[in-house]
């Protein structure tokens, strides 16, 4: 019979895929950092192995022929409680994932799925380190990266709070690391093996939204064939994320706020109360204490919220850390795109302290993909000469207007630039910035209501 862990010093993984292609490519990245993968097609095959030989970790599809994740996942908590498992979902399979982490699965990915990070995710649960660059300060078990004095004075306010179950508010602009703040301040703490789970609020209707975190009964409402469990039942215990909250109604804030207060919730169609256990983490690109000024946000709310608070200072604001950031991203695409690339060119490296990247650190690190897919050498450009969004992202001093814009005129301008060249393409135009479709829509939708938006 396998143990929980192998005994030798190599971890070993199973991966459960129908799909080769998937095992192969997990494989090609995992032997990089020293770990060994024994892919399977089916859960069939992966039992049978499975009964007479050691391993550290499983990973499994959710969908397959024959046996699916779920009955797999049955079927090793039955034999190793303890085993860690990883369960690869679908977006639209959001209700298997949950019922998966309450049979026990140690975290769920969904597809598409980042290899390295899949890796990461790996060595996180078994309790070590991922190989590679330093990510933080002192430790390698977050991505939030920088050696800056602002950075630095956001891990020492993360440590502080370690062993405190408390609620904490993170602001800053779009791309500025909102979200790997809240993970590192998740997987900094004393409750790192509780679960945690990231629901964002501007992507998701009221309805939606309220459907996602309490759940329903059975015939709540047309189509509801079977009671849903909703996510704050499932983070019971753990962390639950809420990005860009300052996008939900007014009666949604009412309904969180009763939450956040009685820590017990009725799902949609129900009359009982469920009690629950969530540390909320919550985070806005708008100033949430001006909204609250305004009346847009209700006060007893923000301050149910504001518990600990957390400032992410724009990329613009922390130069020091841009070079560190750009050599990590271009190893990290050069490792996954089998590239050349080692380093910018010195234009591109001075030039990169001076352009003011409005879309933060996502906009560095897509310019940085999109210029060490295309390279072939081993230094690299990000003014690319035959990209047709090359004038979007050049990082020439030349290349931003003379009569000294505001910050906010800027990003207009850039956006404005941005849509044109990608014929008014929303979706591509929000993948070039490097922020979410919801994010540019609203920025849209602000500038039509201000007059200020040009012909597409």
């Amino acid at each position: 019979m396998t143990t929980d862990r192998a005994s030798d010093n190599t971890p070993v993984i199973a991966f459960v895929d129908d799909d080769e292609r998937a095992s192969d490519l997990f494989s090609r990245y995992a032997r990089t950092d020293g770990l060994t993968v024994h892919g399977f097609q089916s859960v069939e095959a992966a039992q049978q192995w499975l009964t007479h030989n050691p391993v550290d970790l499983v990973i499994s599809d959710l969908k397959m022929p024959g046996m699916n994740g779920l009955e797999f996942l049955e079927w090793l908590r039955e034999r190793w409680p303890t085993l860690p498992a990883i369960l690869i979902t679908g977006y639209s399979t959001i209700d298997n994932a949950i019922q998966a982490l309450r049979l026990g699965a140690s975290d769920f990915v969904k597809k598409p799925y980042d290899p390295e990070e899949l890796i990461e995710l790996v060595f996180r649960l078994l309790g070590g380190e991922t190989p590679g660059p330093a990510v933080a300060p002192e430790t390698g078990d977050t991505p939030m990266m920088g050696d800056s004095p602002a950075i630095e004075a956001i891990y020492r306010i993360i440590d502080k709070i370690h062993d405190v179950r408390i609620n904490v508010m993170i602001e800053g602009e779009s791309g500025s690391g909102k979200e790997l703040a809240a993970r590192a301040t998740h997987d900094r703490s004393d409750f790192a093996d509780t679960p945690y789970i990231v629901i964002d609020c501007g992507a998701l209707t009221d309805t939606l939204l309220e459907n996602e975190l309490f759940g329903h009964e059975k015939g709540a409402f047309t189509g509801a064939s079977a009671t849903k469990t909703g996510l704050l039942e499932v983070a019971s215990g753990g962390t639950v994320f809420l990005d860009e909250i300052g996008n939900i109604s007014d009666a949604m804030q009412v309904k969180l706020l009763r939450v956040v207060q009685e820590q017990e919730i009725t799902r949609v169609g129900g009359v009982q109360t469920i009690p629950i256990d969530v540390r909320f983490i919550v985070a806005s690109n708008r100033n949430l204490a001006e909204m609250v000024r305004e009346g847009r946000f209700r006060h007893d709310l923000y301050h149910r919220l504001n518990v600990v608070r957390l400032q992410m200072p724009p990329l613009r604001e922390r130069p020091e850390d841009i070079p560190l950031l750009a050599q990590h991203f271009i190893d990290e695409f050069a490792q996954r795109f089998r590239r050349p690339a080692r380093q910018l060119s010195e234009r591109a490296a001075r030039a990169i302290l001076d352009y003011p990247w409005p879309g933060n650190v996502r906009e560095l690190k897509n310019a940085i993909e999109r210029a060490v897919a295309l390279s072939d050498g081993e230094e690299i450009d990000l003014e690319l000469g035959d990209d047709e969004t090359a004038s979007d992202h050049s990082l020439d001093g030349a290349a931003i207007d003379a009569d000294r814009p505001s910050l906010e005129v800027l990003e207009r301008r850039y956006i404005e630039k941005t849509l044109a060249h990608s014929e008014g393409n929303r979706e591509k135009t929000a993948a070039i910035l490097g922020i979410n479709k919801s994010t540019l829509w609203r920025k849209l939708q602000n500038y039509e209501k201000n007059g200020v938006l040009k012909d597409e």
